[in-house]
């Protein structure tokens, strides 16, 4: 009974059954969503209970670092709470317990096989309008109700043709592994891969697990020839000391992708000298509001560590002062002056497009804003600053936080860091950094002097911190983004409670150690 704009959703770990019931969704016209199992009931229903699926597709549990995730006792719950819920379709996966029978008022469940395996089922697929929705993404949702962003069929096939088959120069001979979970663009990114002919790798667990170097083992393993990571993988990996090129047989691998934040120049350089000079690093920089990335990579241009390369086919990417005025060589915000193919049909619950126009017009009528600071250098490459609503202005000089952790995390005192620019209600300016020490490693007056004396020295006496303090952790988004406008909001006084949605986020008790902060 599933037709046209009736919605599916998967509740589900990166497995084949996920690409599956995606594929399925988009060819009969349906709207797909998805969100990954480490996001708990509630938050899944805050995403996908908007939609009103007609279908939930789910299974029973998943591993992770060596621990099975049994999920029996929340897919029931989702299930028995999707208003309008018509099937409960279950990917049986071991060890899991059986899931709970349906209820008089809760909608039929069927095993996945049973599902799939029908003998009279034919494929046939439905003509949809270009502008049809072909699935809907999320936003973070850390600081308030997750954005449901509804991208269409011809808009996503032209971009991600585009941007697989000649940014990242993929075609069938090629296996393309990117490490994501189906909470993040990059999973629909990854499966576009089938678009032009490339074997896809789907890899549920962690990417360091049992070792460090998991993630090249599988490449290896796979022959894979374009493979997909963070800068704070890589950063884990050179801390590690692995080498890769040396450890495993990457002799099918050609290029490394990497997004989610920005990757240091220490990192390209990094993946140069132990995975391969001849492997190209392909930073890439983008948004789920895009589902693509706005600057990246390309096989014709050279890479500059710590810069990313080119801004993508099709894209008019600038640089604007606070007046609408294109700048070069120093801090802008990132704007996009003309459509491209990929940019949202709408936004779901937004009937008159207020909310949409408000979140990417509303600073430079008829310019898309995005909320990144960004550079344009003379020879053109880019240089990313972080979110543009988190910037640090200390006496007008304004840097991005990424240009402060890029500094801090050289440190081999220092595993990860989160900077902060706080406006006080006195008009004065707070400026603390919170450091996640290495193992062994007490944050003394030494240790204190070195990441001052490497802030001035490096990028600017202006932004040494006022303070700095050992953090226990840094909460990130599911998408592996530090927490930093929330936790910003929080010290400026903000309720925790409605400053950031703790199912949203991968260490919610970080929280309230932050809120003690303040």
């Amino acid at each position: 009974g599933v037709g046209p704009g009736d919605r599916v959703v998967g509740y589900l770990p990166n497995i084949p059954e996920a690409v599956v019931a995606l594929l399925a969704t988009a060819s009969i016209g349906a709207v797909w969503a998805a969100c990954g199992q480490d996001y708990a009931a509630p938050a899944a229903l805050d995403r996908l209970g908007r939609l009103e699926p007609k279908v939930l597709v789910t299974a029973t549990g998943y591993a992770y670092a060596g621990t099975w995730h049994d999920r029996t006792n929340e897919m029931t719950w989702l299930r028995d709470r999707l208003p309008g819920l018509g099937l409960t379709v279950v990917v049986p996966s071991a060890p899991a317990r059986e899931i709970s029978p349906p209820t008089a008022t809760s909608p039929s469940v069927l095993n996945w096989e049973e599902a799939a395996l029908r003998q009279d089922a034919t494929l046939d697929t439905v003509a949809v309008p270009f502008d049809h929705p072909l699935w809907v993404v999320f936003s973070s949702g850390t600081t308030g109700p997750p954005k449901g962003i509804v991208h269409g069929h011809g808009g996503v096939l032209l971009e991600h043709l585009k941007a697989l088959s000649l940014h990242l120069d993929l075609g069938p001979h090629d296996r393309y592994f990117w490490y994501t979970s189906p909470s993040w663009m990059m999973w629909n990114f990854l499966v576009s891969g089938l678009l032009v002919g490339a074997t896809i790798v789907c890899y549920d667990g962690a990417p360091s697990h049992p070792e460090i170097d998991r993630l090249w083992r599988t490449a290896a393993d796979e022959h894979v020839t374009v493979l997909g990571t963070s800068p704070a993988y890589i950063a884990a990996c050179a801390e590690a000391g692995v080498v890769p090129r040396v450890d495993h047989d990457l002799s099918a691998l050609r290029a490394v992708g990497v997004t989610g934040s920005t990757l240091s120049a220490s990192g390209s350089l990094w993946l140069s000298e132990n995975v391969g000079s001849d492997v190209q690093v392909m930073s890439i920089s983008g948004g789920t509001d895009v589902v693509s990335a706005f600057v990246g990579a390309a096989p014709t241009v050279p890479v500059w560590p710590g810069e990313i390369s080119a801004p993508c086919l099709g894209v008019a990417v600038d640089a604007y002062d606070e007046h609408g005025r294109p700048v070069r060589g120093r801090v802008g915000e990132l704007v996009v002056t003309a459509p491209m193919p990929s940019m949202p049909v709408r936004f779901w619950d937004d009937p008159d497009g207020s909310r949409y126009r408000e979140s990417y017009f509303s600073v430079y009528p008829g310019v898309w804003r995005h909320g990144d600071w960004i550079t344009v250098t003379d020879r053109g490459t880019f240089l990313m600053h972080g979110r543009s609503d988190s910037t640090l202005n200390r006496q007008g000089v304004r840097m991005g936080s990424a240009d402060i952790y890029q500094v801090v995390e050289s440190l081999p005192e220092v595993t990860e860091s989160l900077v902060l620019g706080i406006e006080q209600p006195d008009g004065s300016y707070r400026m603390p950094l919170f450091v996640v020490l290495a193992d062994g490693t007490e944050l003394d007056d030494r240790v204190a002097e070195r990441i001052r004396s490497a802030i001035r020295a490096q990028l600017s006496p202006r932004h040494v911190p006022d303070e700095i303090v050992a953090a226990p952790g840094v909460p990130h988004t599911r998408t592996g983004k530090k927490l930093e406008v929330p936790l910003k909001r929080i010290l400026q006084g903000a309720d925790p409670s409605t400053a950031v949605d703790r199912a949203a986020i991968d260490a919610p008790e970080l929280i309230d150690w932050y809120h003690d902060q303040r």
